[in-house]
């Protein structure tokens, strides 16, 4: 593998996307992300993590949709999974089949080749960066595209791993340049968002500073945080601000329950494991300051997760039988009275006797 060409902090610090210096912001800049806001307030639909996980969600807003319940959100984020829905969530209803036939009939061959690993990774995530091609068409580009003029926004979060900070790309500027380098741009951002470290490949992305050409590297958006609403500071008890919008919806695409496996001495298994372990905390501890935040900008908090109830097996990864339960799970949620809850999640008692879920963050 050749060696990278090498740069400094300074220069990652401004670099940008060549010709589209709207492409992004730093996930940490308030300035930045207070720019790139809506001009009006609206609804605000935010998309966690949780890899297969995501057929809760994708199966929520078909609910949704078919309950007449489903508005224009003014602002939808994504992560990793969450990133991949988040454009189809976006440009709207008559997307609900696309949705629905991403995350009922893919199998893990569709995601990535076993046994195949990189050098960088135990995985080869070819699969899902040919299956991110055919889904992300031009011409949803081009809706994308469409709504960021009309005033909505899209934001999907990335990892730099060189700067260890989190990077927000404005997807829909990014349509709005148009052509193939905005197409090829867009498609690496969905790739790299749920490229588990280690797991999968990163992806490199081609920047520039002050003349200089390099290439940044990006992995799974869930290192910075499962979900995405504004920049940590403004999210703590001590800040004062208020976010400009008029309804929060979360939705969690990932099990909050624990779930017991005596588990393989074996590397991908036991990394597997520990991340299973650590996104549920990570995801509530989220959704606790979401929660303030909400409360303190007079918003209702909306949260929609993967009921208790829910106990289908899954055999191993992108398990399809698996995921179509879970999807009608979430659409039969999505067009009943009870879509989003206004208070958090339960924490459970204790482990619970539920099916290992090895897919809780990232594609795999």
């Amino acid at each position: 593998m050749p060696p990278r060409k090498p740069f400094t902090a300074a220069e990652d610090q401004v670099a940008m996307i060549s010709g589209m210096p709207d492409a992004r912001f730093w996930a940490d800049s308030e300035t930045d992300y207070r720019k790139a806001l809506p001009p009006q307030p609206g609804p605000w639909l935010i998309l966690s993590s949780g890899g297969a996980d995501g057929a809760f969600g994708a199966g929520l807003l078909n609910g949704l949709t078919a309950a007449g319940k489903r508005p224009d959100y003014a602002v939808v984020t994504g992560v990793s999974t969450g990133a991949l829905m988040a454009p189809f969530a976006f440009a709207g209803s008559r997307y609900d089949a696309a949705l629905r036939k991403a995350y009922t009939e893919v199998t893990a061959a569709d995601v990535f080749e076993a046994g195949a690993s990189t050098g960088e990774s135990f995985v080869d995530s070819w699969p899902l960066r040919d299956f991110i091609a055919k889904q992300v068409t031009p011409a949803l580009l081009d809706d994308v595209a469409a709504a960021h003029r009309a005033g909505r926004r899209l934001f999907v979060v990335t990892s730099n791993l060189d700067a260890e900070r989190s990077v927000v790309w404005n997807m829909g500027a990014i349509a709005a340049h148009g052509g193939d380098d905005a197409l090829k741009l867009f498609r690496a951002v969905l790739l790299a968002s749920a490229s588990v470290p280690g797991g999968f490949p990163p992806v490199l992305i081609d920047v520039e500073a002050n003349g200089k050409h390099f290439q940044e590297m990006h992995v799974d958006g869930g290192l910075g945080g499962q979900f995405f609403v504004a920049p940590a500071a403004l999210m703590t008890a001590t800040s004062d601000y208020r976010l400009p919008v008029t309804q929060l919806y979360i939705v969690v695409n990932t099990g909050l329950q624990p779930s017991f496996k005596v588990v393989d001495r074996f590397a991908p298994t036991i990394l597997t494991q520990a991340i299973g372990m650590a996104v549920p905390v990570d995801t509530r501890l989220m959704l606790s300051l979401s929660y303030a935040v909400a409360k303190r900008s007079d918003v209702a908090f909306n949260v929609a997760s993967i009921p208790k109830s829910f106990n289908t097996p899954s055999k191993g990864p992108f398990d399809p039988d698996y995921m179509k339960a879970l999807f009608e799970t979430g659409y039969e949620q999505g067009r009943g009275p009870a879509a989003f809850s206004a208070e958090l999640p339960s924490y459970p008692n204790g482990p619970t006797m539920q099916p290992n879920r090895i897919e809780k963050t990232g594609a795999n």
